[in-house]
C-alpha cells in the first residue's frame, strides 16, 4: 500500500480536491490518504485564536463567520447530490458552533490547539464525503484515534502502529483510507499536532507503521530543485536524492520538505517521493537510502544567519573551552548552525536572535566578542566524501570571486557550506549553478 500526502494548496478548491480524488484513484489500489487543511484556512484559525486570546470575542466571530460562508460556498461546489450537500452542510454547522464556543471561555493553548485542529478535520470530511458520492469506498480515521506523542512530545510509534493496524482491521475492504495531517493527541490524551514537518511527518509515520510501499508528498512543484527557481534561472528538479542529501538541502533552506519529517521513513527503508498535483505526470524527486556516487546534487541557501566569533588568547590548550561557549547556546536554547575553530578562538552561526545579546554578554565572559549580522549560509550537497577528490575545488572555484567569512566541510559526507553575506547570495548561486550543473 502507498501513503499518498496533500498539501493546502493540493485542495485549496473544490475543483483541486475533485483532481486529488482522481490521483488517488486512478491506480485502482488501495491507498492510505493524509490531508492537510484547505490553504488559508490554519492561519483564519490563527487568527481566530489570537483574537480570543485578546479577549475580543467579536473579532473572533467576525473571522469564524467569513470562514463559514466560504465553506458553504463550497459545499454547493464540490457535490452533486442534495443528500450529500446536506450532510456536509450539518457537519459544518456543528464545526462552526463549536468554534464560537470558545468565545465564551478561558481561552488558554490548550483550546488553541483544538481550534486549529479543525482544518484538517474539515477537509478531510469534506474529501471523503466526495468520494462516497463518486462510489469510491472510503473510510475516514480520525487521527486523534492513533496519532500520539510521548511525554517527550515525540511520536509514540509503538502506540501509533497498533492502534492504526487495529483501525484499518475493522475495514479491511476499503478501497481509500483518509486521515488528517499534523494534528495528534499528547501523552496525557489532550489534542496537539506534530509541529516540525506537519503533515509531512504523519504520512512519514503513518507510512512506517503499516510497512508502506511508497510514501508520496504531493505539492505544487515538481519536487527538489538543484537550486533556488526563485533567484536563480533555469533550475531542474533532482530526481533522486539519498535520505541525508534531502535533510542538508531541507534544514538550509529547500522549503518544500522539513528535515525531521522523512526520519521514519528512513528508518523503515521507504521510499519518499516528491509529486507535483498540477503535473501528476512529472517524474518527481525520489528520497531512499540509495547513493549515487560521484555527483554534486543541488545548493539550497539559508537567510537571517548571524556570525558570532570569540577570541581568546586562554583557549590555547584550555580544556572545557568549547564546553562552556556551546553551554550558553543551549542555555538559550538557540541551536548553531556552523562551526570553525582555531586556536585561538571559535567561530559560530546561527538563524534566531531572540537571545543575542544575553548570549554575548555571556560570551564576553571568555573573551572578545564579534557579531556579524546579514549574512546568509549557501549549502551544497551531493556525494561530498573526503575521498572524492576535486570535489571540493570544483565548489571553491565557482565562489573565489565571492568574500566567504566561514567554510564547514568534513562533519557529513553530504554537504560542504560556506558563510557568505546575504548581499552576495545570488551571484552565489548564479555562479555554483554555472559551475556544478552546466
Amino acid at each position: 500500500m502507498k501513503v499518498m500526502k496533500f498539501g493546502g494548496t493540493s485542495v485549496g478548491t473544490p475543483q483541486r480536491m475533485k483532481e486529488v480524488t482522481k490521483l488517488v484513484t486512478r491506480s485502482g489500489e488501495p491507498v492510505f490518504v493524509v490531508l492537510s487543511a484547505m490553504s488559508g484556512t490554519t492561519n483564519s484559525l490563527v487568527e481566530i485564536s489570537d483574537y480570543l486570546y485578546k479577549k475580543n470575542p467579536d473579532g473572533a466571530n467576525e473571522v469564524i463567520n467569513r470562514l463559514e460562508t466560504k465553506y458553504l460556498k463550497h459545499v454547493d461546489e464540490l457535490y452533486t447530490q442534495e443528500a450529500t450537500k446536506e450532510a456536509t452542510r450539518d457537519f459544518l454547522k456543528e464545526v462552526f458552533n463549536y468554534l464560537r464556543s470558545f468565545t465564551k471561555e478561558i481561552f488558554t493553548s490548550f483550546e488553541e490547539k483544538n481550534i486549529v485542529a479543525q482544518g484538517e478535520i474539515i477537509s478531510t470530511n469534506m474529501v471523503v464525503n466526495y468520494m462516497k458520492e463518486q462510489g469510491i469506498n472510503a473510510t475516514l480515521l480520525n487521527a486523534l484515534d492513533f496519532m500520539r506523542t510521548d511525554k517527550n512530545a515525540e511520536p509514540d510509534s509503538v502506540y501509533i502502529k497498533e492502534k492504526l493496524t487495529a483501525k484499518m482491521e475493522e475495514s479491511a475492504d476499503t478501497q481509500v483510507f483518509v486521515t488528517q495531517g499534523f494534528i495528534c493527541c499528547n501523552a496525557y490524551g489532550e489534542v496537539d499536532n506534530l509541529q516540525r514537518g506537519g503533515s509531512d511527518y504523519t504520512a512519514s509515520l503513518i507510512g512506517a507503521a503499516i510497512n508502506a510501499e511508497e510514501i508520496q508528498i504531493w505539492t505544487d512543484i515538481d519536487g527538489m530543485h538543484n537550486n533556488d527557481p526563485r533567484v536563480v534561472d533555469k533550475t531542474e528538479p533532482v530526481h533522486q536524492l539519498q535520505f541525508e542529501e534531502a535533510a542538508e538541502l531541507a534544514y538550509f533552506g529547500a522549503k518544500i520538505l522539513h528535515p525531521t519529517c522523512v526520519q521514519p521513513a528512513k528508518y523503515a527503508g521507504i521510499p519518499v517521493r516528491l509529486l507535483n498535483t498540477m503535473d501528476p505526470e512529472a517524474e518527481g524527486t525520489t528520497i531512499s537510502n540509495q547513493t549515487e556516487y560521484g555527483k554534486i546534487k543541488a545548493v539550497a541557501a539559508k537567510d537571517n544567519i548571524i556570525a558570532i566569533k570569540i577570541k581568546s588568547s586562554r583557549m590555547l590548550l584550555a580544556t572545557g573551552f568549547l564546553r562552556k561557549v556551546f553551554e550558553i547556546f543551549e542555555s538559550y536554547q538557540t541551536p548553531i548552525d556552523m562551526v570553525c575553530t582555531s586556536e585561538v578562538g571559535v567561530s559560530m552561526s546561527i538563524d534566531n536572535s531572540a537571545h543575542l545579546g544575553e548570549i554575548v554578554d555571556e560570551l564576553k565572559k571568555y573573551g572578545t566578542v564579534t557579531v556579524d549580522t546579514g549574512m546568509c549560509i549557501i549549502c551544497v550537497v551531493g556525494d561530498l566524501d573526503w575521498s572524492n577528490i576535486g570535489f571540493e575545488t570544483r565548489v571553491m572555484d565557482a565562489l573565489k570571486t565571492i568574500p566567504v567569512r566561514m567554510i564547514s566541510y568534513g562533519g557529513s559526507n553530504y554537504n560542504i557550506s560556506f558563510l557568505i553575506k546575504e548581499e552576495d547570495k545570488k551571484r552565489a548561486l548564479q555562479s555554483l549553478s554555472d559551475q556544478l550543473f552546466k
